[in-house]
């Protein structure tokens, strides 16, 4: 990927006044299009193990005595469903080489790594710390829109992984947290539209007034 995608910033920033901070924004953008229709299915994944928690905790109940089984009839009922447990990982997943290409595109091309937009200097960390605590608060604010969607467990990373952020934005080049922060707002935009605003998603529960929220 790294070649490739280290052209494409080349012909974006060409096209965009030299600005290699906005062909990133660009990328970033066309990137999490194309990722879309995973990010969709991991929301309709989502929304059907909510559904399915009423039916899971009976199964939790009845073989509490046998994990095995217990594991056997969840999976039984995942499939019945058209549930993929293991929808959610994709995004991140097909991120992952992505992510590892840009920072490789960055550090090989002369032209990105010594780009200067706006404060930053692109091939270097941002030494007043200005982006990595913006990539570190959308990262937050991202996880608020979702948190409607999330297990306890993993509502305790809310709160760990924006410090991982955070460090990892002290250190890395800033090209790269300024694709976080990007990528973020596009997250929290796509979000607001598919969750709506932190708070206001109405939660499962058979309690439900006229009114359609929850008591």
């Amino acid at each position: 990927f790294v070649y490739p995608l280290s052209q494409t910033l080349d012909w974006f920033a060409d096209h965009l006044w030299g600005q290699y901070g906005l062909s990133i924004l660009v990328v970033t953008v066309i990137i999490r299009l194309i990722i879309l229709p995973l990010t969709l299915k991991q929301y309709k994944s989502s929304k059907r193990m909510q559904d399915l928690q009423p039916e899971m905790k009976k199964l939790k109940e009845k073989y509490k005595d046998d994990a095995k089984k217990q594991q056997e009839e969840t999976m039984k009922l995942f499939q019945q469903n058209g549930v993929n447990p293991l929808a959610g990982c994709f995004p991140i997943i097909v991120q992952m080489p992505i992510l590892i290409a840009l920072y490789q595109a960055i550090m090989r091309n002369d032209q990105i790594r010594e780009h200067t937009f706006l404060w930053l200097n692109l091939g270097k960390p941002d030494h007043l710390y200005i982006l990595p605590l913006i990539a570190a608060a959308t990262t937050f604010v991202q996880q608020m829109f979702m948190s409607s969607q999330m297990n306890q467990q993993m509502k305790s990373l809310m709160y760990i992984f924006p410090v991982m952020i955070f460090v990892m934005s002290m250190n890395f080049a800033a090209a790269l947290p300024l694709y976080w922060i990007f990528g973020n707002i596009f997250t929290i935009v796509q979000s607001y539209f598919i969750y709506g605003a932190p708070g206001s998603q109405k939660k499962p529960g058979p309690q439900n007034n006229k009114g359609g929220l929850s008591k």
